[in-house]
Order: C-alpha cells, then structure tokens, then sequence
C-alpha cells in the first residue's frame, strides 16, 4: 500500500536547460507538498546524478542543448537495469511523444504546461514507481528467505545424516544406476558388496541366507522403503550373525528416481536374546 506521504517524499529530478521552465515546476512542486526535488540544467549530468540518487521521477525536457532528451534517455537505460526507467518527458513537440515512448520514457507533457494535468501525471508515475519498486523488494526479500531457509535445511538435513550414522552400524546411499555414492561404516561388507559396488561371488557369499538376501535386493530393486529387515549369514567358525537394515528410494522434487539410501546394524546379541 503506497501512502500519500511516501509519494510526496519520493525523489524527483527536474531537468530543463531554461530556467524559467524549472523554477516553474519547482514552485508547483513545492506547491503540492513535494518535499525532495532537485533540479539541473545540464543534460549532461543526468545519468551520473540518478546512479547516485536512484530518482524516483525525472522530469526531462526532451529539445536541450549538448544532449538531447533522446540521448538521456539511452543513458538511463543502460542504468536501470530492470528496463523501468521512471522518466516523464517533457515536449512542445507532438511528434515527440511517440518516439520518446519508445526510447524508454513511461509518459509525457506538453508545453505550454497545464498544471492540473502535470500534478496529475507526476502523481500517477510517482505511484506506479513506488509500487514498482516495493513488488522488486518484496522479491528480494522472498528470494533471500528462500536462500534462508534452504541453508537451513540443507543443515537440518546434514544432522540428520550425523544423527543417522551415530544411531546404526553403518549408512549408505546410491544413486539411480545403483552406484553406491556415500558409505559409513561396514554397509558394503555387511551387504556383500565389494568395495568396487560388485557383488560378491557365489563363493564369497557363503553363508548368507539366500531367501532372506533375495528379499532385501527385490525391495531395493522394485525401490520399496522397508523397516528393520533382519537378515543373517552363517560365519565359517558356525556362529550366526543377524543383521537389521531400514532403507527408502530417493526422489527429486519432480518425483524422478535418484537412488537409495539406508542404515543398518548387527543385532546378533539381540536375537540371540529372543532365542529360546
């Protein structure tokens, strides 16, 4: 919402080389309660004083000598940057306004001046630039809270994965082609996978339950979460050796497969527990 006094305080820069015209606009300016108007009659300083002052309002004769209006008007756009350039021209030439239009300019009068209809347009141009510039810091100011809060999760996420590794045996995550892309702790061993992410041979897989290791790879294969499967293998020494494991697939924002992730431990003590 653009309140009445946020316009009147809003800076203008009048710019006329005859000085009659400027203590003109100036007077009505002041007039109306415009409290922030400058003024220069050197064409030629336009553009240095507005990427300084960052005007909210430029009130531009377009017919001056050593730069035209035109050629301020190609200045400006090279500095306003968001293709807004606030300027008002001002022209004792109708053929003007649509060229002026179309080099940048978001309005015009004519001279000789009505007052009425040049307080009017100030104050339409004055408010569409005030509401112009609060949407683009409300966009600032959005994109930094998503900058914000995506640092955030980002390390919400991070101690998840800490709390994660501190919680099990082992953490492991693949992407989509089954690549294992981050390892903690004994999880290739423990699921009979080499450290090159080959499985092992029949031979070096002896021991394990095949019934229950078939299940495990189906629900990784057909990207099936599962909770706490227990699987075991049988050491060379006949001692048995339980394992427990929790995994879910990884999707993208736009639900596009991206790999696999889980945790494990040995709970051999605690099925031996429950052995009668």
């Amino acid at each position: 919402m653009i309140r009445t006094v946020d316009i009147l305080n809003a800076k203008i820069l009048i710019v006329d080389d005859l000085q009659a015209n400027v203590r003109l606009l100036e007077q009505m300016l002041k007039a109306a309660g415009y409290s922030n108007v400058t003024s220069t009659m050197d064409s030629r300083e336009v553009c240095e004083l507005h990427r300084s002052n960052r005007y909210d309002l430029i009130l531009l004769d377009l017919m001056m000598p050593m730069m035209d209006g035109f050629a301020v008007l190609e200045g400006l756009k090279a500095i306003e940057t968001d293709s807004y350039v606030p300027v008002l021209v001002i022209t004792a030439q109708p053929g003007h306004k649509l060229r002026a239009l179309l080099a940048g300019a978001k309005d015009f009068v004519s001279k000789p001046f009505d007052l009425v209809e040049v307080k009017t347009r100030i104050h339409n141009m004055l408010e569409v630039r005030l509401l112009h510039k609060e949407l683009a810091n409300h966009n600032k100011r959005l994109e930094q809270a998503v900058l914000e809060r995506t640092a955030e999760l980002r390390e919400s996420e991070e101690r998840f994965h800490r709390l994660t590794e501190l919680s099990s045996d082992w953490y492991w995550e693949q992407n989509a082609s089954g690549e294992f892309t981050r390892v903690s702790g004994p999880a290739l061993e423990m699921l009979g996978i080499r450290s090159d992410g080959e499985h092992q041979s029949d031979a070096q897989q002896a021991g394990w339950n095949e019934m229950e290791r078939m299940a495990l790879e189906a629900n990784i294969a057909a990207r099936r979460p599962f909770l706490d499967f227990v699987y075991s293998r049988l050491n060379a020494d006949g001692t048995k050796q339980f394992f427990q494991v929790s995994g879910e697939p990884i999707f993208d924002s736009s639900g596009g497969y991206t790999g696999y992730r889980g945790i494990g431990m040995d709970v051999t003590g605690r099925m031996h527990l429950r052995s009668p």
